[in-house]
């Protein structure tokens, strides 16, 4: 999991740029970067395609990339969970190369914890007001670097402390326990199993421990630590399988029918406990993981097995910097970049001037990432 810091990483000198494909699954970097595409501006392009064309095609996927306000599914919904599904699923590869290595397990979790601050720290930059210098507008708020840190710390400890039996209980643990914690606990001035975005036991618990500190995405987010861990462990337990010596359509076939498994999983217990992506519910939890099961072994069948990685190369190349580019995303206009060079062309083309902004903003970050790529260049903590 690439994360932006003081240091980098880079290939041998003589190597293409890119780690060599023994050494990873080629199909996770492929998928982690067209996940991201998403998140740094392939949605902007959907939107400004439906404004410019208003093809009924376009509007339904302009709806898509919206998020859903409180119950239910869109695809844009999906985008977050599958990355943290992603962390998991890099987890067995990197943890076993150094355990193979003789590193001890304290020091992993050192790193770990190393990378879980900066994650925060970052997230608390974009989000949490630091770039104000005003103390008194710190906010310990919700951040989506901050669920992928705390969800990367919670899988991780269970990794390095769990075998794969340990592992799938703590998923179960996990659900269940949120579960029974929002459907059974009396929440004050609601009661028990109130799921409202005012009442529910996931704003209380936060609005106890934090109160004003909070910014303004008051979620609930402190009961949902323990789901996006289990988001992460399901990631593992996709790691393992391609980890496993086991041929590839065997391989594929348990990919594909985990997806399946967690989508049924996920589908009958939200008669119970709504899908609701602002709560991370357990029902939610199991769907999206559903759905990052299938995309993996989709990606996993086109690039490891048929060989066909030439057409997900420019996601290759955001997947390796994926956590560098949303930095960098939430923090510069990159819209600004594209008006120095596209700004001219509003005056001929009218109501598509919207996509070509868009176009040149994902472009230009896009060749950034892809000078360091051909440098090879992979910043890490």
């Amino acid at each position: 999991m690439g994360i932006p810091a003081a240091t980098a990483m880079r290939t041998p000198p003589g190597a293409s740029g890119a780690p060599q494909a023994q050494d990873r699954v080629l199909s996770i970097d492929a998928l982690r970067g067209f996940d991201m595409f998403w998140i740094v501006g392939g949605a902007w392009l959907v939107r400004e395609l439906a404004k410019a064309t208003g093809l009924p095609f376009f509007q339904i996927l302009d709806v898509q990339f919206s998020h859903v306000e409180w119950e239910g599914l869109r695809a844009y919904d999906v985008i977050f969970p599958l990355f943290l599904f992603i962390v998991g699923a890099s987890l067995p590869f990197s943890f076993t190369k150094r355990l193979e290595r003789g590193e001890p397990r304290g020091r992993i979790f050192r790193h770990v914890i190393q990378r879980v601050v900066i994650l925060i720290f970052f997230g608390m930059w974009i989000n949490g007001n630091l770039l104000s210098y005003d103390p008194s507008r710190f906010q310990i708020t919700y951040s989506v670097l901050q669920a992928i840190a705390l969800g990367y710390l919670v899988a991780s400890a269970v990794l390095l402390t769990r075998g794969i039996r340990g592992q799938v209980i703590a998923i179960g643990g996990f659900a269940i326990g949120y579960f029974l914690l929002m459907k059974f606990f009396p929440v004050p001035g609601y009661g028990a199993g109130v799921i409202t975005p005012e009442g529910n036991f996931g704003r209380w618990l936060n609005d106890l421990i934090l109160g004003g500190l909070q910014g303004r995405w008051r979620f609930g987010w402190i009961i949902q630590i323990p789901t996006w861990g289990a988001t992460a462990l399901l990631g593992v337990m996709a790691g393992h399988l391609l980890r496993s010596p086991l041929n590839q359509r065997r391989k594929l076939a348990y990919l594909a029918g985990a997806g399946v498994g967690c989508l049924a999983i996920g589908l009958v217990w939200s008669i119970w406990l709504p899908i609701i992506k602002n709560l991370w519910t357990s029902s939610y939890l199991f769907v999206c993981c559903g759905i990052s099961f299938l995309l993996l072994a989709a990606f996993y069948l086109l690039v490891d097995i048929w060989g066909k990685a030439n057409w997900v190369f420019p996601f290759r190349v955001i997947g390796m910097n994926a956590i560098a580019i949303y930095v960098a995303w939430n923090i510069f206009d990159f819209r600004h970049v594209a008006r120095v060079f596209v700004g001219g062309l509003k005056q001929y083309v009218g109501p598509w001037y919207g996509f070509a902004e868009s176009a040149g903003a994902l472009l230009a970050g896009w060749l950034i990432l892809y000078h360091l790529y051909r440098r090879g260049i992979f910043l890490k903590v």
